[in-house]
């Protein structure tokens, strides 16, 4: 006689259990440790076997309550279309997961190298350039325009000089002077 083992009980002969169970969901009990080995013989020892197990007591639960010529064959079939929607679905995810590294990251070798940063991050920096735009504009006007164009419009020392009109050598000592304050007043 097949037993039903519970949690919070002892085992239960199959007789005792509740008499006005379906003949599915007395297959189920009568082979659940058979759909563990069923799912794990298919699957390969993957974590999700308890999970299925599980998933197929609620598909026999929520079976129709119209007669099953052969119950043992059915819960079977069960098993295999829920173990082959698992697979399907996961094989779904894992495309789009690859889809979106693909479409969201870089890649140089071996590591992956994400081209957005994390929220935190981006905080931090946009926290940091404000304090930058703050300390840039206690600067004097042409300093500020020195440092501008060669900073942030990437201008060599001649190519600021020439477009402002003064000495490479002046370009040099904004820029030093600009970088001297920026890293007090912001610091590294």
């Amino acid at each position: 006689m097949p037993t039903v083992r519970s949690a919070n009980a002892p085992e239960l002969k199959m007789k005792d259990a509740a008499p006005d169970l379906s003949p599915l969901a007395r297959a189920y009990l009568e082979r659940r440790d058979d759909m563990r080995r069923f799912f794990l013989a298919r699957l390969g020892g993957r974590g999700d076997v308890e999970d299925l197990v599980q998933d197929l007591y609620l598909k026999v639960q929520a079976a129709t309550e119209a007669p099953i010529e052969n119950p043992s064959a059915y819960l079977y079939r069960l098993a295999s279309n829920l173990m082959l929607d698992r697979l399907r679905q996961a094989k779904r995810s894992g495309a789009r997961e690859s889809e979106w590294r693909r479409t969201h990251h870089a890649s140089v070798g071996a590591l992956d190298v994400v081209d957005t940063p994390d929220a935190e991050s981006a905080i931090i920096a946009r926290q940091r350039l404000e304090k930058l735009s703050l300390a840039l504009e206690a600067l004097a006007p042409l300093t500020q325009r020195v440092f501008r164009l060669h900073k942030f419009e990437g201008l060599t020392h001649a190519e600021t000089a020439q477009r402002l009109g003064i000495s490479r050598s002046a370009v040099e000592k904004h820029i030093s002077l600009a970088l001297g304050h920026l890293v007090t007043k912001v610091g590294r």
